[in-house]
């Protein structure tokens, strides 16, 4: 009994492995190209997510990973957010001026448009390709948001980390998410490509 449990275990652990392999080698290889079966491989990463982010943490960086994985998965919900109806957009806080005036409420900082940082900028693009904007100082907001303003498609601007814990905490509710990395990390004066940002509005386009 205990061998055949054994030998179970082993094959178990193997299969593991080499799947959680290919997905790590598709997630790596959508940085530059289209991969097939994206949504498959997501959800892999996705299901070894502790044990792969721990390996990540022991033996390489840990930012490759979530890089890795917010690339696999846009690769994945492209043609999906281009679905839906009602979208959102989630930029952080730590991109605004360190002296901006504008104030916070329960749906975030509420920006005045004062024109001294690249808000002001962002929240006309999505006004203009009909996003909800929102400038959100941690994840709560985002549940906070989206419980009382529904959508069905999330846009995020942040870094890899916030982005793929984002995509994580909102898989299997029905809402489609896209991620753009923003250029630095940090936790203030941090900044996005416009170009990407405006390539990005301008693909989901109505």
């Amino acid at each position: 009994m205990y061998n055949i449990l054994g030998k179970f275990l082993l094959v178990f652990f193997v299969l593991s492995v080499f799947v959680s392999s290919v997905s790590l080698y598709a997630s790596r290889a959508s940085l530059t190209r289209n991969v097939r079966l994206s949504g498959v491989f997501a959800n892999v990463l996705d299901f070894f997510f502790l044990p792969l982010k721990y390996f990540f943490c022991k033996f390489s960086d840990p930012r490759k990973l979530d890089t890795w994985m917010v690339s696999l998965k846009n690769s994945a919900h492209r043609s999906d957010f281009k679905k839906t109806t009602k979208r959102v957009m989630f930029v952080p806080h730590c991109m605004r001026s360190l002296d901006c005036p504008a104030y916070a409420t329960k749906y975030g900082i509420q920006c005045k448009s004062c024109g001294m940082c690249v808000m002001d900028k962002l929240k006309e693009q999505a006004n203009e390709y009909g996003y909800g904007f929102y400038i959100v100082t941690g994840s709560s907001f985002v549940k906070n948001i989206l419980s009382d303003r529904p959508a069905d498609g999330v846009l995020v601007i942040a870094c890899d980390y916030e982005i793929n814990k984002g995509m994580r905490s909102l898989a299997g509710t029905g809402i489609v998410t896209y991620g753009i990395p923003m250029l630095n990390d940090g936790c203030y004066n941090t900044g996005v490509d416009m170009d990407v940002v405006s390539d990005t509005l301008e693909m989901f386009a109505w």
